[in-house]
Parts: C-alpha cells; structure tokens; sequence
C-alpha cells in the first residue's frame, strides 16, 4: 500500500502535546519508585513513545561486554523510561505535585502550575 500524500501532515497534526520537558522536576506518582515528596530531574523525553527518562528511577541491570573502552565489561544499573502518565510536575512554589494548563501569550504557549497558579520556566 502507498501512503497518502496528506497522511505525514495528519500525523504531525494530531501530534500530542506534553507538558513535560528535559530538566524539569517531576515526582513519580505510580510504580515501583513512587514518592510523590522527592522531585526527580527529567535526563530526557521520547515523544514518539510518550515516556520520558527520570534520575534515579526505574534502574535496570544491563550486562556490557568487554570492549576496548570497557576492557572488563561488567554489570551497569542504568535508568530506564518510564510513561508519562506516571509522573507529575513539580510545583516549587506549592513544595507539592501539580497539574498544568497551557496559557496562551503573543509569544506562545506558557506551562501554568494550577495548585499556585504560577508560570513553570
């Protein structure tokens, strides 16, 4: 089957939104690494998936053969994704999760927490 010469502008425009980005403080408000009174920083965001990549949760065991950078090799826990459904962002203001809306400026959009109802940099 041939794709559809509008089918790429139909994925882009029903794109979802994340209010998610790199760097911000999230706390994990499901699984096994819950805690929702230790904010965790955001290493990355995989939008395609919907997960993003949090310091310090979710740490798997990979096992890495030797190399010439790694001559031993060896055992690694690193952090895996995790989705985003499972997290919050941090409201420092409030010192506690909170949801977001979307503001819209001249400029564009602005992350507003809705617990203080401060703007999120």
């Amino acid at each position: 089957m041939e794709a559809l010469p509008n089918e790429k502008k139909m994925n882009k425009r029903f794109k979802p939104k994340f209010n998610i980005r790199k760097g911000d403080n999230v706390v994990v408000i499901a699984g096994d690494d819950k805690d929702r009174t230790q904010p965790r920083k955001v290493l990355s965001v995989l939008t395609a998936k919907g997960r993003v990549l949090v310091e310090g949760v979710n740490l798997v065991t990979k096992h890495l053969k030797p190399n010439a950078q790694n001559p031993q090799g060896g055992i690694v826990k690193e952090e895996a994704p995790i989705h985003m459904s499972n997290v919050m962002l941090w409201d420092a203001k409030a010192k506690a999760p909170a949801r977001i809306k979307r503001d819209r400026t001249e400029t564009g959009f602005v992350r507003t927490s809705k617990k203080s109802g401060e703007a999120i940099k």
